[in-house]
């Protein structure tokens, strides 16, 4: 029966409170185990830190995390700083689009053999620089014009057999994509997925967009880096409400601010006033926006889950 039909194995926490929102519709929820999430954008824009965040939540829950790594740039020492457990973190390397979906299919069923309950959290960072067997085994440079459509063609194929195999293992699976140009574009949206073609965007549950711009990044008073600020959109979202967006903040020796952006959302749903300019009103107490207004909002939270 429909009614008997579970839609997701619950969420994983994103590490950001608004991004957990625009995700599931709830504050406390996040990515969903049991379908396929997209995490696409331009470089710099924190796609990996997003991923290593989900592994970070997936572990606090107990659940198994397992990291397919094309990119060969993954850093264990930057994760274990964000609060990784490496001892927890199945880590593989596959070279082709073939031998990455098939990893995770070998994980997967390897995982249920020993444990049969508990969920698994998988990421694969990216199928933008994933080739092709073919590619591999052809001469460098020949047919390159093609890569892109072979690449697109397999993807669709190891997407088919992979979709299904999530809800039914209880596997959730995030896939890291990048954003392209197109050459000669006049018109319209020169951006472009770099890898999948139309086919992840169709079996994903949860498309997301991240940008990142120059003026976003932010420095100490000696002009040391400290992090950057964006924006994530959802462009696709079969859990609730697609097309919203939220704010985060990256900090590079902590990782992304939890609370950050909780004040934009609260003003969206009319939870939050603007009395004057630059203040806001919570419950009739005014507080300058700053990180002070999100941490209150934070703090609600834990008050509310007390509560209950």
């Amino acid at each position: 029966m429909l009614s008997e039909e579970t839609p997701t194995y619950g969420f994983v926490d994103s590490g950001s409170k608004a991004l957990n929102k625009i995700i599931s519709g709830d504050y406390n929820g996040g990515y969903p185990i049991g379908s396929i999430t997209e995490i696409y954008g331009e470089s710099s824009t924190a796609k990996t830190v997003f991923l290593t965040h989900a592994f970070i939540g997936a572990q606090n829950k107990g659940f198994y995390t397992v990291m397919v790594d094309n990119e060969h740039a993954y850093s264990p020492s930057f994760a274990e700083k964000l609060g990784i457990d490496s001892e927890k973190l199945i880590y593989l390397k596959p070279e082709t689009i073939e031998d990455c979906f098939e990893s995770i299919e070998k994980s997967i069923l390897a995982i249920r053999k020993k444990d049969s309950e508990t969920p698994i959290m998988i990421g694969y960072d990216s199928i933008g620089v994933s080739p092709t067997r073919k590619e591999m085994e052809e001469e460098f440079g020949k047919n390159s014009e093609m890569g892109g459509a072979l690449r697109a063609k397999v993807a669709g194929q190891c997407l088919r057999r992979i979709n299904p195999m999530l809800r039914k293992y209880k596997a959730g699976l995030i896939i890291v994509n990048q954003v392209r140009s197109k050459v000669g574009v006049m018109f319209g949206d020169p951006r472009t997925r770099a890898g999948g073609g139309k086919a992840l965007l169709y079996y994903c549950g949860t498309s997301i967009e991240t940008a990142s711009g120059k003026n976003d990044a932010l420095f100490d008073e000696r002009k040391n880096p400290l992090g950057i600020t964006g924006n994530m959109k959802t462009v696709k979202n079969k859990i609730t409400k697609p097309h919203q967006t939220c704010e985060f903040k990256l900090l590079y020796d902590e990782g992304l601010v939890r609370n950050f952006g909780l004040t934009s959302q609260y003003v969206k749903e009319g939870k939050v006033t603007v009395p004057t300019k630059g203040w806001y009103s919570l419950n009739g107490k005014t507080k300058h926006r700053s990180a002070d207004m999100d941490n209150i909002i934070g703090e609600s939270f834990k008050d509310a889950t007390a509560t209950s």
